[in-house]
């Protein structure tokens, strides 16, 4: 049976998760994405690669639909709006593009998008409602936690755990058996060679704190 999936907002971040699910489509997978919806008043009726931006948030209890997925790039509007959809009992879809490596044995948790290119090596967990984008790499035995973003270019070493809502930006590594912690950043291109505390942002070679950030900033 097809699912029809409702995509959860309408930016940029949004019409790549719509073109991973209409790739997944055309390689055979029964899903259907069936439009957007977005807060944005300015966007409704528009197209975007194909399907349209349907109207508000609000409208989803009108939609037929199977299963959502939200798509949008901040990680704290994401979590907040995955709690908000999960307490009404609605149903998470996975975006997995089809060029995406993933060993058998992983484990991706509702709501979780994948890139192109991107790969997940054996005995990995990856969080529910997370980005892995374009061309990260996951090695072995990672633990990513709920709500996490790893950003394009990012490589994390064997045994590596990922906070909820941890935020690795482009280029950034991590090295083997470290810990990035809850609500963390990872600045652009940093190297990760030692543990980061829970909201602390990092920046640099070796990456070094900048500042640690209020309690939901």
């Amino acid at each position: 049976m097809t699912q029809r999936i409702v995509i959860i907002g309408a930016g940029g971040h949004a019409q790549v998760v719509a073109d991973i699910l209409l790739r997944s489509a055309a390689h055979g997978q029964a899903c259907q994405p069936i439009g957007y919806l977005d807060d944005n008043p300015t966007c409704h009726g528009q197209q975007r690669l194909g399907l349209p931006v349907l109207g508000p948030v609000s409208m989803l209890a009108t939609l037929p639909h199977d299963s959502v997925i939200v798509a949008i790039g901040d990680n704290r509007v994401r979590a907040r709006l995955f709690a908000e959809l999960k307490a009404r009992g609605e149903h998470f879809a996975r975006a997995i593009h089809p060029t995406a490596i993933i060993a058998p044995d992983v484990v991706i948790g509702p709501g979780t998008m994948i890139c192109a290119g991107a790969i997940v090596n054996p005995g990995s967990v990856i969080g529910a409602n997370v980005i892995l984008n374009t061309a990260c790499t996951v090695d072995h035995h990672n633990q990513v936690g709920d709500h996490a973003h790893l950003a394009p270019g990012v490589h994390t070493g064997g045994a590596v755990t990922i906070g909820t809502g941890a935020l690795v930006g482009i280029g950034a590594i991590v090295m083997p058996q470290r810990r990035v912690g809850d609500w963390s950043v990872v600045g652009a291109g940093a190297l990760v060679h030692r543990d980061v505390t829970a909201e602390t942002v990092v920046t640099g070679v070796p990456a070094q704190p900048l500042y640690v950030r209020a309690v939901g900033e």
